[in-house]
């Protein structure tokens, strides 16, 4: 596991707040991050966020164009802020993403090439989102890859099952956060 990483993507205040409010997701995820720092993997956080009046944003995306039309995102926004109950430790990276991907429009794969990180992690929200198309790329880039699935969650949770249970298994091992924290510590 030395060559090893654990994403912790798109786990900010209002993504929290829209997917994940009211649920034991971020005690979970808590869990997962205290594992990799005690067996000193590298915890890098993948954010969204753009420049105010975001420029980087096309109103030909559809994901991303309703961002631009009121509900912020600006980099210095504080809801936009990795929320604390998972904030990061000294020593912790945090990458900034410009699109669904944590490659896209980011520096992620120089941070992971530099390190010589050749596994990742993935957690995030939401499975839809972030996982699935970093999990996509990812494989692409030929990282091999774990999920943790109830370290993902969706708005839909029928989505975030079918993902975890019949398409992440092709290119990537789904565990639970106890059963990824039992090979790691």
């Amino acid at each position: 596991m030395a060559n090893t990483a654990l994403l912790v993507m798109d786990v900010q205040q209002v993504i929290v707040d829209r997917i994940a409010g009211g649920t034991d997701y971020l005690v979970r995820l808590r869990r997962a991050i205290d594992a990799a720092h005690a067996a000193q993997l590298p915890v890098i956080y993948v954010v969204v966020g753009f420049r105010a009046g975001h420029p980087e944003i096309s109103a030909r995306n559809k994901s991303f164009s309703a961002i631009s039309s009121g509900l912020g995102m600006a980099q210095d926004d504080p809801n936009v802020a990795i929320h604390p109950d998972v904030a990061p430790l000294a020593g912790d990276i945090v990458v900034t993403k410009k699109r669904v991907s944590a490659f896209t429009g980011s520096d992620l794969d120089v941070v992971l090439r530099s390190g010589d990180i050749d596994s990742l992690v993935l957690t995030g929200l939401a499975t839809s989102g972030v996982v699935l198309s970093t999990l996509r790329q990812a494989a692409d880039l030929d990282f091999r890859l774990t999920v943790l699935e109830d370290g993902c969650g969706d708005s839909d949770p029928e989505v975030h099952r079918v993902l975890t249970e019949k398409v992440f298994p092709r290119q990537a091992d789904v565990v639970s956060i106890d059963e990824w924290i039992t090979k790691v510590v």
